[in-house]
């Protein structure tokens, strides 16, 4: 499937800002299950955008803008063709050992309830992809998607004790739990080209757990799917803090208003979702 996609965020000050600051984990990288034709960030302020890898190898754009200023737009647009892999995540750079990935943060560290809860699910299947699967379908059975419960203090044992939450939050509850019955599990930020009667592109977040003899596999449990040819996949880590698509901060205002746009082609057959 052939993707292009436009990403438009636009935060809006309630006075002028001094400066404004954004880490961006806006570039996908290739891997066996998406090539990326083209790719550009633009700011509609005057900076030098700075391109490097952090620790885990995505690729981060950083800029500083000086003000006095009101907005500031970043976008993003390109253009990605996508491979369904049945979820696993082959060919992408790997900076660490899978064990590393058995480090909890206090976004995804398990209380007891969770942990019984995973050990529950995974003990329906006797081998560890089986019991992934498992895990997968018990939090989309307990949870619901809840918009308004959106907060990047959510952990994962919140959002378990609550039974909703957002993409992240599920995403959170799923590493929680694979990190619980020990497999490996990290965070994956990217975009889902959802297919339910009325095509349209989101902002996304999945996790991927790793199995002996087949590597990195995804877990949506949001859809208890595994990722396919329209999920784009934008940065991996082991929370979502390290793997946000944008990290902003500002000097000189009392707050801010965030606008997102995201507009999606299908090159290929001429569908369009905005």
């Amino acid at each position: 499937m052939r993707i292009r996609i436009r990403h438009e965020t636009t935060y809006r000050y309630l006075e002028p800002v001094k400066a404004a600051i954004q880490h961006l984990r806006l570039t996908p990288r290739n891997y066996d299950g998406q090539h990326i034709k083209s790719w550009r960030i633009d700011v509609d302020r005057d900076c030098r955008l700075i391109a490097s890898e952090d620790a885990f190898g995505n690729v981060v754009h950083r800029f500083t803008a000086d003000g006095p200023f009101e907005s500031i737009t970043v976008m993003v647009e390109g253009d990605v063709t996508t491979f369904d892999t049945a979820g696993v995540a082959s060919g992408a750079p790997e900076r660490f050992p899978p064990t590393l990935y058995l480090r909890q943060t206090p976004l995804t560290a398990p209380n007891p309830a969770v942990i019984d809860f995973a050990r529950t699910a995974a003990a329906k299947k006797g081998e560890r992809l089986g019991s992934l699967h498992a895990l997968l379908s018990a939090i989309h059975e307990r949870m619901a998607v809840d918009l308004d419960a959106a907060s990047v203090a959510t952990t994962a044992a919140d959002a378990f004790d609550r039974r909703k939450g957002v993409h992240q939050d599920f995403a959170h509850l799923f590493i929680a739990g694979a990190r619980a019955i020990g497999a490996p599990a990290r965070y994956v930020s990217g975009y889902y080209l959802r297919d339910d009667g009325d095509q349209e592109i989101v902002g996304h977040a999945w996790a991927e757990a790793y199995v002996e003899n087949l590597g990195w596999v995804g877990f949506d449990p949001v859809y208890r799917v595994s990722p396919s040819e329209r999920h784009i996949r934008l940065a991996i880590a082991l929370d979502f803090l390290s793997a946000a698509p944008i990290r902003a901060a500002h000097a000189g205002s009392v707050g801010e208003m965030t606008e997102v746009r995201l507009r999606a082609t299908l090159t290929q057959t001429q569908s369009q979702s905005q």
